[in-house]
């Protein structure tokens, strides 16, 4: 499960209320609210990590072979 800094769990426990109070008009409770994240973050939060790192490799796959290449420029011929 995804592991967040004591401020960021806040910071999502009120954006979950507020969602809940603003789109669904239902209060919710501070032990629903930690009950729902925990599940959220449990269910969804390995598919959301993978692609992030999926974006990741993609981004990063043509930088590293302009690397790699720079890199086999800079060999020098044996004699």
């Amino acid at each position: 499960m995804i592991t967040l800094e004591p401020a960021q769990r806040q910071a999502m426990l009120g954006r979950l209320s507020d969602y809940f109070e603003q789109e669904l008009d239902r209060d919710l409770g501070q032990f629903e609210a930690e009950f729902l994240l925990d599940f959220l973050l449990k269910t969804l939060g390995p598919t959301i990590y993978n692609q992030g790192l999926q974006d990741a490799q993609a981004l990063l796959q043509p930088r590293m072979e302009l690397v790699l290449e720079s890199l086999y420029e800079l060999e020098q011929r044996e004699a």
